[in-house]
């Protein structure tokens, strides 16, 4: 298993920065795999068109580390761009999720003091995804595992896919849960006209948190926390709406349920990452609704800008150890960095 950036290390990664400013390890940054394309579910998704933006997010070295330092970002810790495993024929997803994550693991130890890694987690066969998740964080040294949602058939909550949450409690890692495009049928029924004329109405727009949100929510509801009680779910985005949501949640459901403390289990296992929503009001939202021990830096590289992302943060009116937390510090302590 390769050693966490420590040491020698951890003293070159931080030459591109001044004593004076805290550590930053940027969580929810993604690259493309080479070999996606050939192993893509179609017609369901279609494979990616070679452009500069598919150049940048397929590098796993000089590109994205120039842009790294050209920000002052220290570490990332990379995942396969949505859909990911998810978006793989399911025959195939197993087979394609171990090779994905091998060749991750190749880049990582080529700079292992600039990058870690979520693994490609398969949900075609969960028993067989929760072995890979185990392999990747035994063998390979990754941090956690990345689910880019699901658009079809059940939601994660079903207890066909409880195998990788057990075992990543098992492991002490994180599951990220990334959106992927909404169910087929949410796509024509909420979003019909507009998915053309206006795409990001059904991602990063609108219905990414949509979809995401609904599966946080939906894990909360199932009981799943109840049986795994260490299990550990990071949100990208600010929590997909989830925290500014949270009270008026909290309250309804409490009614006449038997969820009773929502807010309670949602931040005792949820931690969010300000990808691509560099948002001062919004930031601070979250830090009043779950804590600040739960919010942790992420840019969402190449979608979102690495410059905007560390200026934001550092311009933000908190104090520096506040910063330092969200920067670096919650992310050391929940990745064991």
């Amino acid at each position: 298993m390769p050693s966490p950036p420590h040491g020698p290390q951890l003293e070159k990664a931080n030459k591109i920065r001044s004593e004076e400013t805290p550590m930053i390890i940027a969580l929810e940054e993604h690259y493309f795999d080479a070999d996606w394309n050939a192993q893509a579910d179609t017609p369901r998704h279609s494979p990616r068109p070679d452009t500069p933006f598919l150049r940048r997010l397929s590098d796993l070295g000089e590109q994205r580390i120039k842009e790294m330092d050209e920000a002052g970002i220290d570490l990332q810790v990379i995942s396969h761009a949505p859909p990911g495993a998810q978006g793989v024929k399911d025959a195939d997803s197993v087979s394609w999720a171990r090779r994905t994550n091998d060749r991750l693991h190749a880049a990582i130890q080529q700079h292992p003091s600039r990058f870690a890694g979520f693994a490609a987690v398969p949900t075609s066969d969960a028993v067989t995804g929760a072995d890979e998740l185990e392999r990747a964080v035994g063998s390979l040294g990754f941090k956690g595992g990345m689910i880019n949602s699901l658009t079809e058939g059940p939601f994660l909550d079903d207890k066909r896919y409880w195998p990788i949450f057990e075992r990543a409690q098992a492991l002490d890692v994180p599951i990220y849960l990334h959106p992927s495009d909404p169910n087929p049928a949410i796509l024509s029924t909420y979003y019909k006209g507009y998915a053309e004329t206006h795409p990001m109405f059904i991602r990063a727009g609108w219905g990414f948190m949509v979809e995401t949100g609904t599966q946080a929510m939906r894990l909360v509801l199932s009981g799943i926390f109840d049986a795994y009680p260490r299990l550990k779910i990071i949100l990208g985005h600010l929590g997909e709406t989830i925290p500014y949501q949270i009270a008026r949640i909290d309250e309804a459901l409490s009614r006449d349920t038997p969820m009773k403390n929502f807010r309670e289990v949602f931040s005792e296992h949820f931690y969010v990452t300000t990808s691509g929503f560099f948002s001062t009001p919004a930031m601070q939202c979250c830090i009043d609704e779950i804590g600040i021990d739960r919010v942790l830096f992420s840019v969402d590289w190449p979608y979102a800008s690495n410059v905007a992302g560390v200026k934001w943060m550092k311009e933000c009116a908190m104090t520096d150890s506040d910063k330092d937390k969200i920067f670096s510090g919650n992310a050391k302590r929940l990745l064991k960095l």
